[in-house]
Parts: C-alpha cells; sequence; structure tokens
C-alpha cells in the first residue's frame, strides 16, 4: 500500500476528529477512563483481597455498580431530551469526581472496608446511568448526521483503548505500589472531561434537528419506549442486547476469577487478560470507523453468533495462552456488535426521540447486569469461573440464531450456501 493511501485510510478512519467539539470530547473521555479502568482492575483486585478470593462478592459488586442502571436510565434519557446534554454531563462528571477523590482518600489511609466499596459501587452507578444516555446521545450534536457512524466508532475505539492502557497500567501500579495511588490517578484522571466540556464552543453544536423548546418540556419517558417498541428494526437489536450483555458481557467479573482461582496468577496477570480482550475490542471498533451509514442487521447478527461461539470455546481452553488468545477475536466482535446494534439504533431513532431511546438501549445494555452479576459470580464460585464463561456463550448463542430465526422470517428471507465458485452464505428471498 503507498504511502498516499496509507495517509487517507488514516484521515478517513479519524475524520471527526477535525470537529473541535468532538476533538475535546474525545480526548477529555480517554483520559478519564483510562483511570476508571486502573479503578476498575484496582476495586475489583481490593474486592478478593477484602472478600478472601469471594467471587460472589465481586458479583455483588458488580451488581450495586449496575443497579441504578435499571432506576436512572430512562429518567437520564427523559433529561437528555428536555435540556442541554453538555450542561447535565458537567453536573454528572463533577459527582463522578467528587465521588473518587473520596474513595481514594479512604483507601489511601488504610481504612477502607468492603461495605465501603458496596456504597462506592452504587453511587459510581447512579452517576453512570445519568451520564451514558446523555453522552451517547451527545455525540451527534458534536458532530452532525453525517459523520455520526464515524464518531460513534472513535468514542468506541476511546473507550476500548483506556481498556488496554487502563489495565494494563493498573496491573504494573498495584504489584508496584498497591490500590491505594491507583484510586487516586483516577480521581485527577476524571477531571478532564469537565475541562473539555467547559472548553467547548456551544455554538457550534449541531441542534437544528432537534425539536422546539416548548415540544422537549413534553418529552415522556413512556412516548420514547412506544416509539421503540413499534419499530422492529429497534426492538431486536436491543432483545438481543439485552440476553448477550446479561449473560455473555460479564468479563470484568470472570476474567478477574479465572486469573485468581484457576490459573492462580497475580494482578499483572488478570490485566493481561484484559488487555487482550481490549486489544480486540479496539480492533473491532477500528473496523467500524470506515462505516458511512447504518450497518445491516444481518452484519450485527453475524458478529454477535462469531462473538458467543468465540467466548464459548474461551471457557472451555484449559491454557493459560490459549485463553488470551481466543480473549483477542472474542473483544474484537464484542465491540463489532456492540457497536453495530448501536449505530442501528441511534442511525435509526429521529433526534426528538434519541434520548430516551438510547437510554432504553442503554438500560438493556448496563441494567441487566445487575440480575446476572450474582448468578455469574455464584457459578464462577462454585461451578468455576470457566464454566461461567461458556455457559454465558451457549446462552448468548443460542439468542443470536433465534434473532437470526426470526429476522429472517419476518423479512421473509432464507440463508443460501452455494459452494461454487468459493463456499458462500448469503440471505436471498425466500420462494412461496
Amino acid at each position: 500500500m503507498s504511502a498516499r493511501r496509507r495517509a487517507a485510510l488514516v484521515k478517513t478512519m479519524f475524520r471527526s476528529l477535525m470537529v473541535r467539539n468532538y476533538r475535546l470530547f474525545a480526548t477529555g473521555q480517554l483520559v478519564k477512563l483510562i483511570g476508571s479502568w486502573m479503578m476498575f482492575v484496582a476495586q475489583d483486585w481490593l474486592v478478593l483481597s477484602l472478600s478472601d478470593n469471594s467471587a460472589t462478592a465481586l458479583g455483588i459488586v458488580t451488581a450495586l455498580q449496575f443497579v441504578p442502571a435499571a432506576l436512572l436510565t430512562l429518567p437520564g434519557g427523559r433529561l437528555a431530551d428536555r435540556y442541554d446534554k453538555r450542561l447535565i454531563l458537567l453536573v454528572a462528571n463533577s459527582f463522578w469526581t467528587f465521588l473518587a477523590l473520596l474513595f481514594s482518600i479512604l483507601v489511601l489511609a488504610g481504612t477502607v472496608q468492603i461495605w465501603h466499596i458496596y456504597v462506592f459501587a452504587l453511587f459510581l452507578g447512579i452517576a453512570q446511568a445519568i451520564e451514558t444516555p446523555v453522552r451517547q446521545s451527545f455525540v451527534s450534536e458534536l458532530v452532525g448526521s453525517p459523520l455520526l457512524p464515524n464518531a460513534l466508532s472513535l468514542s468506541a475505539a476511546t473507550f476500548n483503548s483506556a481498556r488496554i492502557i487502563g489495565p494494563a497500567l493498573a496491573g504494573v501500579a498495584i504489584a508496584a505500589f498497591g490500590t491505594g495511588p491507583v484510586f487516586l490517578i483516577a480521581a485527577v484522571s476524571s477531571l478532564s472531561p469537565l475541562l473539555g466540556l467547559a472548553r467547548m464552543r456551544p455554538g457550534d453544536l449541531f441542534r437544528k434537528d432537534l425539536a422546539s423548546k416548548d415540544e422537549r418540556a413534553d418529552a415522556r419517558i413512556l412516548d420514547g419506549l412506544k416509539y421503540a417498541w413499534h419499530r422492529a428494526d429497534l426492538r431486536l437489536p436491543m432483545l438481543l442486547m439485552g440476553v448477550i450483555g446479561m449473560a455473555g458481557f460479564n468479563f470484568q467479573l470472570t476474567l478477574a476469577a479465572l486469573a485468581k482461582t484457576v490459573f492462580n496468577t497475580g494482578a499483572a496477570s488478570f490485566g493481561l487478560f484484559t488487555t487482550a480482550l481490549a486489544v480486540g475490542a479496539l480492533g473491532g471498533a477500528l473496523a467500524g470507523t470506515f462505516r458511512k451509514g447504518r450497518p445491516s442487521v444481518y452484519l450485527m447478527l453475524t458478529a454477535a453468533i462469531t462473538f458467543s461461539a468465540l467466548e464459548l470455546f474461551v471457557g472451555l481452553v484449559p491454557a493459560y495462552w490459549g485463553v488470551i488468545l481466543l480473549l483477542v477475536p472474542t473483544g474484537f466482535f464484542m465491540v463489532f456488535f456492540a457497536q453495530s446494534a448501536n449505530q442501528r439504533v441511534q442511525l435509526g431513532t429521529e433526534a426528538a426521540y434519541r434520548g430516551r431511546v438510547m437510554a432504553l438501549y442503554v438500560l438493556v445494555f448496563l441494567g441487566t447486569t445487575p440480575i446476572s452479576s450474582p448468578a455469574i459470580g455464584w457459578a464462577a464460585e462454585h461451578l468455576g469461573a470457566g464454566t461461567s464463561i461458556w455457559l454465558g456463550g451457549a446462552v448468548s448463542l443460542i439468542a443470536a440464531l433465534v434473532a437470526l430465526a426470526w429476522q429472517l422470517r419476518h423479512a421473509g428471507e432464507r440463508l443460501q450456501l452455494t459452494v461454487r465458485p468459493v463456499p458462500k452464505l448469503t440471505v436471498s428471498t425466500a420462494r412461496g
């Protein structure tokens, strides 16, 4: 490939960063998320240390962190459709910073107890439940519709870059200094999005497609729910994400248990597991940056089936390095599926409903975790961490195959396999 061609590809991949407001947003998120992932790794390790390696305690913490998503995400989406998203993000991120700083003081002082972590996880979940749907729907105001697919993919790349850097730094930092300094770094890093939001130019935001002020004042949660439910093209990715998110997206819990209880390794090895998953996830996010429109439903379903099968194999592989190698493609298809589902929902939703619809998407993505985390934690503790992983993959695979069958029947289509000249599986219209 010529240098000119490579330069053109890079420019295409990162074209949303040419928009100043989005550049400030993405930079602030990257710095904060690196610190946050360091904090989550330190938090998991601290829980295991204080609870005598209890995977159940780890599951409780994870559940408490996501319980508010089940209660507050939909009201957060209503706020996004009624008020200034930038202002809401400033308040939510300020609350997050305060919590992170307070908890870092407890850990550094050596007075932290397991119940402190439970409370901390719950309040962090409150901030996240409000901030997440607002942040996701705010991206369209930063770049406008033409650049939205690219910006969403870059936001996923930002998230997964942090998942690579954060756990790797956390593993080294915990081994060298303990958990206290890691929490302090997270608190300081959370100031970055606040600075970015403060420096944005409100006049450059893309808000012409938003409803009028009077119409926004009448935005109701129920209207958003009805809108999403009566759209089959929105309903399918949400339901599928709900099942796979509940059964298959529990790596924060299962990989910690796998590292410590199955392979008897330390914090650095746990960070290596998470980093391998994140390397693949970053590739999956960057693969979506070339997308210029709404992904097809069959692309989304293919990614879901592939991810589920790979997760099943991760739980069955007995070798340490085999798990690491499999986690890379698993991470790739995990994010490729999540991004295609996200983009099918967001790019198919009218601007007036985007906050509430994205809140519903976040609810099914994050809100199912409190239901599954204690059960996954119990399975990891009593049946083995590997079993909890392959069971999650099996449930996800069944859900993806059922979704594929429903879509084919709903659209009046069928799968067709051709072997010559090259084996290929295509979708064709079913003959009556």
